[in-house]
C-alpha cells in the first residue's frame, strides 16, 4: 500500500467514525500561547476534541498525514513551513485533504484581502479581535457543512458591500502582494506558489496597475498600511520546495 492509499483509507475510516464521536480538530499557529488558549477554550465543549497543535504548515501536514481529522483552525499568517501559509496553504490543504474543513484566524482588515478570503468556498473566517467562543461555533458550523464568519468579519463584509467600488485584485494577485510586501523576492514567490517567474511578475504588475501604484516602494507602503504586522513576517523560503 503506497502513501496515498494509506492516507485515503485513514481518512475514510475517520469519516465513518465522525458520526459516532467528537469533532476532531487540529490547531495551527506559530505562537504556542495562541494554540494553548484556543485549545483551552475548545476543551470546554464536550463535542470537540483537539487532537494536535502545529507551529507551521510542515507540522500541520505531518499531523494530517498520520491521523484522521475533521477540521483545522489555522492562523492566516504562519511562516516557516514548506507548504507556505495564507491562501496558498488553504489551497494545498483542500487538494491534499478534500474532506477537511478549514477555519482561518486572522487580523486581516483590508477589503482586498477580505475579498480574496471570501472567494474561497466553505471557508470559515474568524477575526482575532473577536471572542474565542466563536471558534467553537465555527467548528460546529463546519461539521454541518456550513460557513461561519465572526462578528468583526460580518461587519467588514457589510461595510465592504456599502462602500464605493474599489479595485478588485484576484486571489493570486492579493497573495503575491502580501508575500512581496513581507520581503519575498519574485523568484522566491515563484518557488512558493509553484508558478513561473514570468507569471508572478505579470500578476504583480497587474495588481499594481489596479491599485494605481507605479513604484515598488509605494507598493510596500501600501502593504504596510493594508496588512496587519503579523502578516508582514518575512516568509521562510530557504531550501523550500513547491507544494
Amino acid at each position: 500500500m503506497d502513501a496515498r492509499q494509506f492516507r485515503s483509507r485513514l481518512w475514510m475510516n475517520g469519516e465513518r467514525n465522525m458520526s459516532h464521536g467528537r469533532i476532531r480538530v487540529i490547531i495551527a499557529d506559530d505562537h504556542p500561547i495562541v494554540s494553548l488558549g484556543v485549545s483551552h477554550e475548545l476543551a470546554r465543549d464536550p463535542a470537540i476534541e483537539v487532537i494536535g497543535c502545529a507551529r507551521n504548515s510542515t507540522d500541520l501536514v505531518a499531523l494530517l498525514e498520520t491521523q484522521p481529522c475533521d477540521a483545522v483552525v489555522s492562523d492566516y499568517a504562519m511562516p516557516g513551513g514548506k507548504h507556505g501559509d495564507g491562501l496558498g496553504l488553504i489551497g494545498f490543504l483542500r487538494r491534499r485533504f478534500p474532506a477537511l474543513r478549514v477555519a482561518v484566524l486572522t487580523m486581516v482588515e483590508h477589503p482586498t484581502l477580505l475579498r480574496a478570503l471570501l472567494a474561497e468556498k466553505n471557508l470559515c473566517i474568524l477575526s482575532k479581535a473577536d471572542s474565542t467562543r466563536h471558534i467553537a461555533e465555527a467548528i460546529h458550523a463546519m461539521s454541518r457543512g456550513r460557513t461561519y464568519y465572526s462578528p468583526t468579519v460580518k461587519d467588514m463584509i457589510i461595510r465592504e458591500s456599502l462602500s464605493p467600488q474599489q479595485p478588485r485584485l484576484t486571489r493570486r494577485e492579493a497573495e503575491i502582494i502580501r508575500l512581496f510586501c513581507a520581503g519575498a523576492t519574485i523568484t522566491e514567490i515563484s518557488r512558493i506558489s509553484s508558478r513561473s517567474v514570468q507569471t508572478v511578475s505579470s500578476q504583480k504588475r497587474s495588481a499594481m496597475r489596479k491599485l494605481g501604484i507605479e513604484r515598488d516602494a509605494d507598493l510596500v507602503r501600501y502593504g504596510c498600511a493594508a496588512l496587519p504586522m503579523a502578516d508582514m513576517t518575512p516568509p521562510d523560503v530557504k531550501g523550500e520546495k513547491a507544494a
